[in-house]
């Protein structure tokens, strides 16, 4: 059982390596390609682009009913549920695709972008391909394919954007490039999950296979609806009683604090997610998994927001510039609320993998509210009493679900808690010492790029030595356990070891 366990926390490890090289290996290339393309296209197509895949994304919401996510979740995975899963999606897609089209000119008119519609049309037919491929991305999970899944997302961008995209631009296409690229990248995806994840494709709709996916992909739609409104009530309070202006110092410094925690929130909810399924009637290996992704996502996320709460005047003159500086207040109030957006991604991971969806669609609607009554209160006194407003609506969500996932692992608040412990311990120390340093390099007018530079050098290298050091106060039980896993991956020859008494070193 203990082979079991380990292979299982080794899969999920490599599955997180390969998922965040992915992700980033993307970020980096969709910048490049921005940038790119930028100089090759106007403002008003990428406006026009952007505007279209908001519609897109909204419509794909909907168009899924959580038909993926109640595959990977099922205890028992029957052909049925494939077939039926297969015509579901295929089905959906098919009406969200119809229904977009249909509705393009009105929105357009509705959005005052009168080219929008024919974009819009065109770009529904990546509704069409996600239906296509969703029980095949479903399966992939399920088997823990994370490398391959991540090797076909990279693969897939790459073509669409980085070579028909910007050929297509070259050529003088315009707008249509960037629908070209992304029409493309999706079909390529589809293609390529399809013929490499083989599944039953005969159409089947049966009533009871049907309630069953569906009873879990209603609560995990009703769910990302609370999601969606929630990531964006806040701006719309800020737009609507701070004026323009405060909309964009907000917008910038919230985007530059929910990308990591996004980005970090997606790799474990896609990898965390199918391996708890795997386990999800297995109490005691569910609560030890949850508690060590907990104590894993602390050690990381608390040390960093602390520093980046620190350093945020250099950041902010950094990537934004001088003109920038009054981002700098919600900019720190948002770090501090780091780790309640990313951990609380755990807890969403260990609800959807024990079918607790609608317990958790709820808590999600009370999230929403809890954004909304608290931005608006926060306007009160400006962008960064917004900023306080969601970090409290972020911390009472972190204290739901972290609930909902104590009552269904059966782990007590004692040891949820103390899994936090040497997290805040790491990251108390090198608060101090990165404090000392800030301000010893402020006084010494150091430039805001080589600040950062030093900054991150003393916090990686004092993380470093203080874990080496004495691990069971910053590492703690959890800590100890993942290292142990992530150093058995590590090949021999480059793990360096110890002599043994008695045995000369080479």
């Amino acid at each position: 059982m203990t082979d079991i366990r380990r292979n299982l926390a080794k899969r999920s490890i490599v599955g997180m390596f390969w998922t965040a090289l992915s992700m980033g290996a993307l970020a980096v290339a969709e910048l490049i390609a921005l940038l790119v393309l930028a100089r090759l296209l106007s403002s008003k197509e990428l406006g026009l682009y952007a505007a279209a895949l908001i519609v897109i994304k909204l419509a794909a919401i909907f168009e899924g009913l959580g038909v993926a996510p109640a595959i990977v979740q099922r205890p028992v995975l029957e052909e049925r549920h494939l077939r039926v899963g297969f015509t579901l999606s295929l089905l959906l897609s098919l009406a969200a695709a119809a229904l977009v089209w249909a509705l393009a000119p009105a929105i357009a008119h509705a959005m005052r972008l009168a080219d929008l519609a024919p974009v819009v049309r065109a770009a529904s037919v990546v509704l069409l391909c996600q239906g296509l491929s969703t029980v095949a991305l479903a399966t992939a999970q399920r088997e823990l394919r994370f490398r391959w899944l991540a090797a076909i997302d990279a693969v897939a961008f790459a073509v669409g954007f980085v070579m028909a995209g910007t050929a297509l631009a070259w050529l003088g296409f315009g707008i249509w490039a960037l629908v070209g690229a992304l029409l493309t990248q999706n079909f390529l995806r589809t293609v390529v999950l399809l013929v490499g994840q083989p599944h039953p494709k005969r159409p089947l709709l049966e009533r009871r296979a049907i309630g069953e996916l569906l009873y879990f992909g209603g609560g995990f739609t009703l769910a990302r609806i609370c999601n969606y409104l929630a990531s964006q009530v806040d701006r719309l309070v800020v737009g609507r009683w701070l004026g323009a202006e405060a909309l964009g110092i907000y917008s910038l410094s919230s985007q530059l604090m929910t990308t990591p925690a996004v980005i970090v929130g997606q790799v474990l909810d896609r990898v965390l997610f199918p391996t708890m399924a795997l386990v999800q009637e297995e109490p005691v290996r569910l609560a030890r998994a949850y508690r060590s992704a907990v104590a894993g996502c602390a050690l990381l996320v608390l040390p960093a927001s602390v520093v980046v709460a620190i350093v945020a005047p250099e950041i902010v003159l950094v990537l934004l510039g001088p003109a920038w500086l009054a981002a700098v207040v919600p900019l720190q109030v948002l770090a501090f609320g780091m780790l309640f957006r990313t951990s609380y991604k755990l807890s969403d991971s260990v609800s959807r993998a024990t079918g607790t969806v609608y317990a958790r669609a709820w808590r999600q609607a009370v999230f929403t509210g809890g954004v909304a009554v608290g931005a608006i209160i926060g306007q009160n006194w400006g962008v960064g009493g917004v900023a306080l407003g969601v970090v409290a609506a972020f911390t009472g969500n972190f204290l739901l679900m972290a609930q909902l996932s104590l009552r269904v692992t059966g782990m007590r608040w004692s040891e949820f808690a103390g899994a936090h412990l040497p997290g805040l311990a790491l990251a108390g120390v090198i608060g101090t010492a990165v404090w000392a340093v800030t301000d010893q390099l402020r006084e010494l007018q150091v430039p805001p790029l080589a600040l950062l530079l030093y900054v991150a050098l003393v916090a990686a290298a004092g993380g470093l030595l203080l874990c080496w050091l004495m691990p069971a106060l910053f590492l703690g039980r959890d800590g100890r356990s993942l290292l142990r896993i992530v150093v058995d991956l590590v090949p021999a020859s480059f793990q360096l070891r110890r002599p043994r008494l008695g045995e000369r070193p080479d």
